[in-house]
């Protein structure tokens, strides 16, 4: 029985990292990393590599974890969170915040250590911002989704600063793609959730929005903006023909996943959509490593 309450208990704190969306910080700060190592990548410094990852992991982890100690009331409120572990009871408030404390310390001082003061700074940001800017907003202006996008977009700007020691336009226009991604992708999660959402009294446009006119523009708008700056790594020097040609079709095929949602607003355009949007963004990583290679 006790094997089975600890059991029980770790995984309930690794569900608090959200595995998954550190799994893909980690793997847009392994593509900046790329983007920011000089000359050939069998030159890589694969101890700085793995402190970069190691401390982004960590950070991310506890970026999640706070999150959700901030909004354990209103993940209760919503079924598709109401089983995470604090709205559930399975883990106490005080060990949560614990947990969710010590992995964000360990995180920015292993990357402060082993990294560059860059990199750390653009960590602590994004904790910094994601916690305490974009989580209570959420309840209050649509505009949350903007200002969320922008601690979503820095970890690959974090790990071309761990390879290249500053910040360059590769790394920018890494950051640029991923601010703008995140915003159609939100989009589509948000349309097929809303209603859970308003129960939680989440105020985000797809909630604000319901006849979902006003929320099919602004994603067929992100899309478009999403055209012309998947290019940017090839306008800036770091991607060359293959990277643009794929990058072009692929975002062209996004694109017409939101135009088919614009023209039929319902939730099954909202799911393609977003299973567009996460085909999309790791076939554009692919492409920026094999390109580099």
């Amino acid at each position: 029985m006790s094997l089975r309450r600890n059991t029980s208990a770790f995984s309930s704190y690794v569900a608090l990292t959200k595995p998954r969306i550190t799994l893909f910080v980690v793997m847009t700060a392994f593509v900046g990393f790329v983007g920011g190592t000089k000359g050939p990548l069998s030159g890589m410094d694969a101890v700085l590599l793995l402190n970069t990852l190691l401390g982004t992991a960590l950070v991310a982890s506890g970026t999640s974890a706070f999150n959700q100690v901030w909004e354990k009331d209103l993940d209760g409120r919503m079924e598709r969170t109401a089983a995470r572990p604090l709205p559930s009871g399975r883990l106490p408030m005080a060990g949560a915040a614990l947990f969710a404390g010590a992995l964000s310390v360990v995180g920015l001082v292993e990357l402060l250590l082993f990294t560059n003061g860059i990199t750390t700074a653009l960590a602590a940001f994004t904790l910094v911002s994601y916690v305490c800017v974009y989580t209570p907003m959420k309840t209050r202006s649509p505009a949350s989704t903007i200002v969320g996008a922008v601690p979503g977009a820095l970890p690959p700007l974090g790990g071309y600063a761990a390879a290249a020691g500053a910040i360059g336009l590769p790394g920018l226009a890494l950051f640029a793609i991923l601010f703008v991604w995140q915003l159609p992708h939100f989009f589509a999660i948000g349309w097929r959730h809303r209603l859970d959402y308003a129960k939680a009294g989440v105020v985000i446009l797809p909630v604000v929005d319901p006849t979902g006119r006003s929320t099919a523009r602004q994603t067929l708008l992100w899309t478009a903006v999403l055209l012309p700056v998947s290019l940017l790594p090839s306008l800036v020097g770091t991607a060359g023909f293959a990277y643009a040609f794929g990058a072009f079709a692929l975002t062209l095929l996004f694109l017409a996943s939101s135009l088919r949602f614009a023209r039929d607003i319902s939730d099954g355009r909202a799911r393609s959509l977003f299973l567009a949007s996460i085909g999309w963004l790791p076939a554009i990583l692919v492409l920026l490593v094999l390109d580099r290679v």
